[in-house]
């Protein structure tokens, strides 16, 4: 018994503990390999990106073999030297600023006046009855139509311009706000009345929050409108912005510096699409979105 005893006790200590750490290593859940992940964020990558290499590619082909003259379709090398020359030179500062502050002046007040005007009229039922033959006929008048008329009002200056980019940006958010409101559940808003809720807490805590998907679509609509608006804007009676370089560099015959405009503006309206896109995923964080495969 004492000889037992002892090969009991000298029995290493250590033996419990590695056996309860290897327990608890297993226990561990396994981490998802690094390469696979970074294999399929390239392959990723690379189905985002063939697209747009076989548009470049096929771009600097078609001048440089002679099937277009490259008179009239400069290839995507000589654009970016054209727009590395505006750079160089600053020049570009003063046409993206004057396009900037032309387009994002006409989408804000634009957003102001759709979103408040479709509250209103998705509220007051009423109301829309009687505004909605107005509306429905205005909407199908083009901005562009109506740039002679801004003109005799308004004059050649800013007001014109930003007043034609309101125009344009501004019914997309009239009917985008207005279809989100009248869509909102009425058993939500007769529940809030039941526990006792304001009018202001049915409005910001049933309604704003229902419809603001529909109104986040009606403004991303608005800013390629307003991109689409700003570069007829820019084509009458202005002296700076990326449309007034565009064309001018059209009639000067400067075939390089005409497409770096229009890269320049598609860069540009890229931009605020991306920044509209950044807001609405901010906004709508509560939204759960449908992943789909493919």
């Amino acid at each position: 018994m004492h000889n037992r005893s002892s090969a009991t006790a000298s029995l290493p200590a250590s033996e419990p503990f590695a056996s309860g750490a290897t327990a608890s290593q297993s226990k561990q859940p396994a981490l998802p390999a690094a390469p696979s992940r970074v294999r399929a964020h390239a392959v990723h990558i690379f189905e985002r990106s063939i697209a747009l290499v076989a548009f470049l590619l096929l771009w600097e082909l078609l001048p440089r073999v002679g099937i277009v003259s490259s008179a009239y379709l400069s290839p995507p090398s000589a654009v970016v030297v054209a727009i590395a020359h505006l750079f160089a030179t600053g020049e570009v500062w003063k046409h993206l600023g004057s396009s900037a502050f032309r387009s994002i002046a006409g989408l804000l007040l634009a957003v102001a006046a759709g979103i408040v005007s479709g509250f209103l009229l998705g509220w007051f039922r009423r109301a829309e009855r009687i505004a909605d033959p107005l509306y429905q006929l205005l909407r199908q008048v083009s901005a562009f139509a109506l740039f002679p008329v801004f003109m005799l009002f308004l004059g050649i200056g800013e007001s014109s311009k930003i007043a034609i980019i309101v125009w344009a940006a501004f019914w997309p958010v009239l009917l985008n706000t207005l279809a989100g409101v009248k869509q909102v559940e009425r058993i939500f808003i007769d529940c809030a009345r039941s526990m006792g809720a304001t009018q202001k807490f049915i409005f910001t805590k049933v309604i704003l929050p229902a419809a603001l998907p529909q109104i986040l679509t009606g403004i991303r609509l608005a800013g390629a409108y307003s991109i689409t608006a700003l570069v007829a804007a820019e084509m009458i009676g202005a002296r700076s912005g990326l449309g007034f370089y565009t064309l001018n560099s059209q009639e000067t015959f400067q075939i390089p510096d005409m497409y770096a405009g229009i890269v320049l503006l598609a860069l540009f309206g890229l931009l605020i699409n991306y920044g509209l896109s950044m807001l609405e995923r901010k906004l709508l964080r509560w939204r759960v979105g449908i992943a789909q495969n493919g």
